[in-house]
């Protein structure tokens, strides 16, 4: 089904603001009641508001998932009068367990059996909300913790909340249903549920609010853990994983000890900058200490904090230091975070904890603008430098902006879908291990993309499908998966045989994603995802990010395919790799040279970028050839770019035979005299790899 998507980026009021959902809308100020945001400050989405021909853009598809429709099951539900049993994820100890045995016995209650007046929110939504149950999930609470501080996201994984919440004034339209949506594998899903919650002694077991009588997280937890397959799965999870189910962005884990960001000033500094940005665009961050042993897990520090154990950050700001004008006239600021514990207690004790000394150092309307409050709720401040100094990670879960009608940058974004399957026949495996199986390497799937800017940052995402949790089974768990970057020759359309020069790679890591964010030359490269190990089989989506269109796609053929032309007008007999490295002493000019290089065989060629101002230009520029007349020599051309028309400085021809591996040769230039050639100013640096076998290369 398809639904609105109504965002905001809470700016200024009447200022266009760019929005993390890939949409434009006008921004507002969302009111606030009893210190939290009210969801009656409605997003303020008015079509007529948006640029010409920007309407469409307002539209999402959503995927029911198991095939649940939510509006046809309510619908079923109120003319029969009766509250909706999910049969998909039944009140019973399938939904709990997946393994071991039930301790107390739980019985499945609905809000009305649990309190009097229910609701889905009390005073709107806060992060304050949240208290984490028996299930060890506090990377799942930490990352609504996020959610809730941010409207425009908790509003699409709660959709027509209006519509959902409970009406004392109209009892018989309520039947007993939610239904809730979630970013999985590329597509947003919609999670239908029953309002029937697992409690002990009439207490709810699982995560749960405040309020006795609010429901909001304990109902998304049961979606959660449906997508999941049960409660138990929820145990032990990555908040990497939640903060991308709950935006559909781009999780950045960053280590916090093996950066040194601690006694790194700069790089602290650096670090500071970004993960502003992220939160300022209205991505999800969190923070956690790494826990080496089990005795570790959930273990208190002196300082207060907890290892194992993940925080959500819920503000990044530079705080203004000293008090009234001086203030603004000395503007000396702190980098400083504020993070919750899902616990709802237990805090930092440090320097500008809630009692520290240190807030004296704050004007009282700096410390009112910052929420800071005096009371044991898990929420506290501390600055960047001592989060650094004592947590060892954070997630950073980038929002890419997709949008043309966006004032911020805009990426590029190409999404794919593949597959790790096992084959016995080479040709068609594609589950061959990481780079350290070289015989089957080269056999994974392989995507091409192009860098179209001299140097571009490029983010590149792998995730694999998320396994469901069952009885049978057990607990889904992830392959150790990664990727590795070649920069190949810029006419490459077939797939690669042998080792190029390594751009970059990630990560390799059994989590459900590897992020890698890069700067990449000009040029054609060749992404490779893998499994750590050969044979393992598994589905994962691709996604990746450049300034301009990248053409990316799948690499499928091995070799240019035999058709019925093939007999007429030939078929390649070999294969010829040609890397032009530089030239020296080219003709110099009172500013040196505005050279390129281009590459020439039987009418396909390849030309460098311009090496501005050099007589000694370095191109490192490649070509790879399938030559149907190998008699024919390859040809190496040199020009000098000008404005009106460019001059030539050289050529150089290439027998190139098959099987003769030549080392680099360094070869003078000569002219295009059909006769009798003569040399020319400068010498060209060339490498040649040919064979008969067109796997070759």
């Amino acid at each position: 089904m398809c639904v609105w998507e109504c965002v905001c980026a809470g700016a200024l009021r009447g200022s266009a603001s760019p929005v993390s959902t890939n949409r434009w809308v006008w921004g507002c100020t969302p009111r606030r009641r009893g210190g939290k945001r009210c969801p009656e400050a409605a997003l303020c989405c008015l079509v007529s508001a948006l640029p010409p021909g920007a309407a469409f853009a307002m539209f999402s598809c959503v995927k029911p998932y198991e095939d649940q429709n939510y509006s046809a099951l309510k619908r079923a539900c109120l003319r029969r009068k009766v509250l909706f049993e999910d049969p998909n994820f039944p009140a019973t100890d399938d939904s709990l367990y997946y393994k071991g045995s039930p301790g107390p016995t739980v019985r499945w209650k609905r809000p009305k059996d649990i309190c009097e007046d229910p609701r889905l929110f009390v005073d709107g939504i806060s992060s304050h909300d949240l208290h984490q149950g028996q299930v060890g999930n506090c990377w799942f609470v930490a990352a609504c913790s996020s959610l809730a501080s941010r409207e425009s996201l908790w509003q699409k994984v709660i959709p027509d909340w209006k519509e959902q919440e409970w009406d004392p004034e109209k009892p018989n339209a309520y039947a007993g249903i939610f239904h809730f949506h979630f970013w999985r594998f590329g597509e947003w899903v919609d999670v239908v549920i029953d309002d029937r919650l697992p409690t002990v002694n009439n207490q709810l077991i699982y995560c749960h609010s405040s309020s006795r009588n609010e429901f909001w997280c304990a109902l998304v937890e049961k979606a959660y853990a449906k997508l999941a397959g049960c409660y138990q799965a929820l145990d032990g999870g990555n908040t990497a994983d939640a903060l991308v189910d709950f935006t559909g962005g781009v999780s950045e884990p960053i280590d916090l000890t093996e950066g040194d960001f601690a006694n790194d000033e700069a790089k602290r500094n650096q670090l500071f900058e970004r993960v502003l940005k992220v939160h300022s665009r209205g991505g999800l961050i969190s923070a956690s200490i790494k826990a080496v042993t089990a005795a570790d897990m959930e273990a208190r520090l002196a300082c207060g904090l907890v290892k194992g154990h993940a925080y959500a950050i819920t503000d990044v700001r530079k705080v203004r230091l000293g008090h009234g004008l001086l203030a603004f006239f000395k503007s000396e600021k702190l980098d400083m975070i504020r993070l919750r514990n899902p616990w709802g207690e237990r805090e930092w004790n440090g320097p500008w904890s809630d009692t520290s000394e240190e807030w004296q150092k704050v004007s009282k309307s700096e410390r009112e603008k910052l929420g800071v409050t005096v009371q044991d709720d898990g929420e506290f401040w501390m600055t960047f430098e001592d989060l650094c100094r004592y947590f060892t990670d954070i997630i950073k879960c980038r929002l890419i902006n997709t949008s043309y009608l966006s004032i911020h940058k805009t990426w590029e974004e190409a999404r794919l879908r593949g597959a790790w399957t096992r084959h016995e026949d080479p040709l068609q495996n594609r589950s061959g291990g990481c780079i350290n199986h070289k015989d089957t390497f080269f056999q994974n799937p392989q995507y091409i993309f192009d860098v179209k800017k001299p140097e571009d940052e490029v983010l590149i995402c792998i995730q694999q499908r998320p396994k469901q949790s069952t009885r049978r089974d057990g607990k889904g768990e992830n392959l150790a998966i990664g990727f590795d970057i070649y920069k190949v020759e810029e006419n490459r359309q077939y797939r690669m045989h042998s080792l190029q020069h390594r751009a970059a790679s990630s990560i390799y890591i059994n989590s459900r994603s590897v992020f890698l964010r890069t700067e990449q030359p000009e040029g054609r490269y060749v992404i490779i995802p893998t499994t750590f190990e050969p044979g393992h089989t598994g589905e994962f989506l691709l996604r990746v990010f450049t300034d301009v269109p990248s053409n990316c796609r799948e690499l499928r053929l091995d070799e240019p395919p035999r058709t019925c032309w093939s007999s007429l007008c030939g078929y390649p007999q070999q294969v010829t790799q040609v890397h032009v490295l530089g030239a020296a002493g080219l003709k110099d000019s009172p500013t040196g040279a505005n050279s390129y290089v281009i590459i020439k065989c039987e009418g396909d060629k390849v030309r460098s970028a311009v090496q501005k101002g050099t007589s000694t230009p370095e191109y490192d520029v490649k070509g790879v050839f399938y030559r149907k007349k190998p008699s024919q020599p390859i040809t190496v051309q040199i020009w000098n770019h000008r404005v009106l028309k460019d001059e030539f400085l050289g050529q150089v021809h290439l027998k190139a035979n098959a099987d003769d591996l030549q080392a680099v040769h360094t070869l003078h230039l000569r002219d295009r005299s059909s006769r009798q050639p003569s040399d020319l100013p400068g010498t060209v640096a060339v490498r040649v790899l040919s064979s008969a076998s067109l796997t070759a290369v």
